[in-house]
């Protein structure tokens, strides 16, 4: 059972309560009082679980910026505590070792079922919260309804080519799906490279599609591992696969080995939106302090250069946003519940 943060403020609370019983009725108002107060009490310290992007010796240099800003912002003491994997923040959690954790969407989807945990905040990159998995092919012709067209990745500036109404010629590509996920069941009998199970968009998203389309994706289709987005780009731009998935969008990593891979690595399906991870906090902290700490997270990404700087290198990361998406996060988890053992 896990111990909460307010057990000395619930204790006091009943030390009041009984000590009134003998009382007029105001004396145990006063000790229902004192009890809300108790129960809005705000702890001396939180801990807050994340598995940071850097390594080694750099690792308390890089937590202390963004702790200290939270401590001063809340005026109580904020401590970063490093997590092996993303699973051990939920544990983390479960047990009430941290109150606050920085994680990927699979574990904010089991610490929201499994502990009642509140999901605060998004994970931002590059201007957004969530992703495609993209269905790639060298055989246009099989799996376009129309002409490919080029539209721009706009994070590098690269054109590179789509089809079947992904994305407008010549305007910014926008990586919104699902899209054109009809033509799933046309893989039957195909090459495909997929990634190890656990990748959701290399694997998962894609494979759940094809099933959903009718494929079994053991026996219809001949699975093509690889290693990696860019391996995944790869076996189709060299032809070792006929299809293959991968994030929207890494052709852009490929770009220097093969420079004609809009021509040769075409887009004509998107899966569902992969969503990005984010911040979830634990239902014993009071409601106003979840309040102030959620948004000093949302605003510390703008609060300097330092912090932006600080919030890459920390955790991959441009921003934080409070428009959570909850419904990404329950789609994910009920596909990840596909592959459960």
């Amino acid at each position: 059972m896990r111990k909460s943060l307010l057990a000395p403020g619930a204790a006091a609370a009943l030390v009041l309560a009984l000590a009134g019983c003998a009382g007029a009725d105001d004396a145990g108002s006063s000790a229902d009082a004192d009890s809300t107060d108790a129960g809005t009490e705000w702890p001396e310290s939180i801990t807050m679980s994340l598995v940071p992007s850097v390594e080694g010796e750099n690792l308390a240099e890089a937590l202390d910026p963004l702790t200290s800003y939270l401590s001063d912002g809340l005026g109580i003491e904020v401590e970063g505590v490093v997590a092996n994997d993303y699973t051990a923040t939920v544990e983390a959690l479960g047990a009430d070792q941290a109150q606050v954790i920085i994680t990927d969407a699979g574990s904010l989807y089991q610490a929201t079922e499994r502990y009642g945990a509140e999901l605060v905040l998004r994970d931002v990159r590059f201007g957004a919260t969530s992703y495609a998995s993209v269905a790639y092919t060298n055989n246009p012709d099989k799996y376009c309804e129309d002409e490919p067209v080029l539209a721009t990745y706009e994070a590098s500036g690269i054109e590179l080519s789509y089809c079947n109404g992904l994305e407008e010629a010549g305007a910014a590509a926008t990586g919104q799906g699902p899209a054109a996920t009809d033509v799933f069941g046309d893989l039957a009998g195909a090459d495909v490279a997929l990634q190890a199970a656990t990748s959701p968009a290399g694997y998962q998203y894609p494979v759940v599609l094809m099933r959903e389309a009718g494929l079994d994706t053991d026996a219809d289709i001949t699975q093509i591992p690889v290693e990696g987005n860019n391996n995944a780009v790869l076996a189709v731009a060299n032809g070792d696969a006929e299809v293959g998935f991968a994030y929207w969008d890494a052709r852009t990593t490929v770009t220097e080995e093969v420079p004609d891979i809009a021509d040769k690595a075409v887009a004509f399906a998107y899966t569902d939106m992969i969503p990005n991870g984010g911040v979830a906090v634990t239902d014993t902290l009071p409601d106003d302090l979840v309040a102030e700490l959620t948004q000093l997270m949302d605003d510390y990404a703008d609060s300097s250069d330092e912090a932006a700087d600080v919030m890459f290198e920390l955790v991959g990361l441009s921003d934080w946003t409070a428009e959570t998406a909850d419904d990404e996060i329950a789609r994910y988890g009920e596909i990840l519940e596909q592959f459960a053992g």
